[in-house]
């Protein structure tokens, strides 16, 4: 079996092979993604000083890529059409299973 590992910041990707076939892990240290979004939830309102732009949540581009899959099997994210991303967002981000995505209180 061969096996490459490929890091990239937070992102860690390994490619595992054999006569079957290849298997690819991605795996995230999300960690300090929680602890800065904690802090921001905190931090204030969320708002800009003009309260033109609202800070709500920082998604990973690999949890994007698992949603964009759960909804039509490809994990494409940036493909999807903005009201299905819109959609998946409130979905998501507005449950307390992905809370510590947000980062300012209040509903999508």
């Amino acid at each position: 079996m061969n096996k490459i590992v490929e890091k990239e910041g937070l992102v860690t990707t390994t490619y595992h092979s054999d006569d079957k076939g290849i298997v690819i892990e991605k795996n995230l240290d999300y960690k300090p993604i929680v602890e800065h979004n904690k802090k921001l939830y905190t931090h204030n309102s969320g708002y800009s000083k003009s309260r033109e732009l609202k800070r709500i949540a920082s998604v990973p581009t690999l949890v994007l890529e698992i949603w964009a899959k759960e909804y039509n099997g490809s994990n494409n994210w940036f493909g999807l059409p903005k009201d299905v991303q819109n959609k998946i967002m409130k979905k998501k981000l507005n449950s307390s299973e992905f809370l510590l995505f947000r980062t300012a209180p209040g509903r999508l």
